[in-house]
């Protein structure tokens, strides 16, 4: 009889890759991966009603003693691409690496974001095996797509609000059992979204009548822009402690050393010494202190001897808490102060409105937590630096959170969107009691 850590390679071994161009898109993969859940968890699709929306996503619902208030547990059966040559092992054999403790799957999907989905239905089976029947509704929402446009995410929303369903709860992919994540805190915290940034494309462009490269301009259209990215990279967003981040410094001060501890318990008055300190601690620090921007794409001219008559580039914005696309656009706007330079937003959405971190909710997945990983992890709000699907979901229900329960290390969670994405087994499995403790209590 195939184990659940058969089960999950055996997933993890179909290709269910997402492309922003649909039409390079291995449908039939998707199609396998449906017909693979369906033999692998037979139990779950006896005991509950499935529907497809938006041809690829998954939509289940377990009928509860009440159909009010129900829960909502969110993953999404798409993954990002991979380049092979750069991996260790083959992304998709899901291959068993080390012994012991260490024993690691490496897939792609391995937490991005099949390993929760895969535990996600593993807690069901057991339960549905058991005979258990949920208190209230449960609905396991699956996206096909999350990785490109979350389409399939938006779909089910809209049949849930189409049925007049509010759910209490709503769990999706996002912070993990960390350590040392905030500098000197060293006991182990469930970092559990309460928000996430918002999320645009600014495109700026720059033109110019053209010729040859050997009768340049004064002023290029590819310098205008450079010149352009670099005002933008030279004035970052100011920083500042959004409520949820100031929320996550409060818990974990008293398990901060001196004089941090201090610093943390004060923060109406230390908090803008703290947000400048952060964004000088690397990458992730910054990021929960403030906007950022970077040009991620870039073009010209389309041969090297050409002055080019367009010149874009892409500029990734990520929207703290507070802020908004329109008034992203109008600083941007201001930074670069060239009005040759032409700014467009290219798709943006406002940061995610903030759930709460008391209340009923919350406290169902801090004791799931305490219970299942550990009575020494300290549950703690988060601002989620990237964008799930689970945004939508906030246009039904005020419990919207974002908690992957796994203990991950940094080299795990550098490695999400790269190559060699693991998981190790033993983690996962623990995984699969934090769905089942949370299930349970709803």
């Amino acid at each position: 009889m195939a184990s659940p850590v058969d089960r999950f390679r055996d997933l993890l071994r179909i290709p269910t890759v997402s492309h922003a161009d649909e039409s390079e898109i291995d449908w039939p993969a998707f199609d396998a991966f449906q017909a693979a859940l369906e033999r692998l968890y037979p139990g779950t699709h006896a005991a509950l009603e499935r529907e497809v929306v938006d041809g690829h996503s998954l939509l289940f619902r377990w009928r509860g003693a009440r159909t009010d208030d129900p829960l909502v547990l969110m993953a999404h059966i798409d993954v990002v691409p991979v380049v092979e040559s750069e991996w260790e092992t083959d992304p998709f054999a899901a291959a068993i690496v080390g012994e012991g403790a260490d024993a690691a799957i490496h897939a792609r999907g391995a937490i991005d974001d099949k390993g929760a989905l895969v535990a996600i239905l593993e807690a069901v089976e057991q339960l549905v095996a058991d005979g258990f029947t949920p208190a209230r509704d449960v609905y396991l929402a699956f996206g096909h797509n999350e990785e490109t446009a979350g389409g399939g995410a938006r779909a089910m929303v809209e049949v849930l609000r189409g049925r007049g369903i509010r759910p209490a709860l709503v769990l999706d992919e996002g912070g993990a059992v960390v350590q040392g994540v905030v500098p000197g805190v060293t006991v182990p915290t469930a970092m559990v979204g309460v928000a996430e940034r918002g999320v645009m494309t600014l495109l700026l462009t720059a033109r110019e009548g053209g010729g040859h490269a050997s009768t340049p301009p004064a002023v290029p259209a590819t310098a205008r822009l450079a010149r352009a990215i670099d005002r933008l990279h030279r004035h970052p967003f100011p920083t500042r402690l959004a409520p949820p981040v100031r929320a996550m410094l409060s818990t974990l001060a008293p398990h901060a050393p001196q004089p941090l501890r201090a610093l943390l318990r004060s923060l109406a008055v230390t908090g803008p010494l703290v947000a400048a300190v952060f964004a000088r601690l690397g990458p992730e620090m910054n990021a929960i202190v403030r906007t950022t921007a970077v040009a991620t794409e870039l073009s010209g001219a389309p041969g090297e001897n050409v002055l080019a008559t367009t010149a874009r580039a892409s500029v990734n914005i990520r929207l703290l808490t507070g802020d908004t696309v329109e008034g992203a656009t109008e600083r941007a706007r201001r930074v670069i102060g060239d009005p040759e330079v032409e700014l467009a937003v290219r798709h943006g959405s406002d940061p995610s409105p903030v759930s709460p971190w008391q209340g009923e909710a919350w406290r169902r997945i801090a004791t799931a937590v305490a219970s299942t990983l550990g009575d020494d992890v300290v549950t703690t709000p988060y601002l989620q630096l990237g964008a799930s699907d689970s945004r939508w979901f906030t246009a039904i229900s005020t419990g919207v959170y974002r908690f992957t329960p796994f203990h991950l290390t940094r080299a795990e969670r550098d490695a999400l969107h790269s190559h060699n994405e693991r998981i190790r087994v033993d983690v996962w499995l623990r995984g699969i009691g934090f769905y089942r403790a949370l299930v349970a209590a709803s």
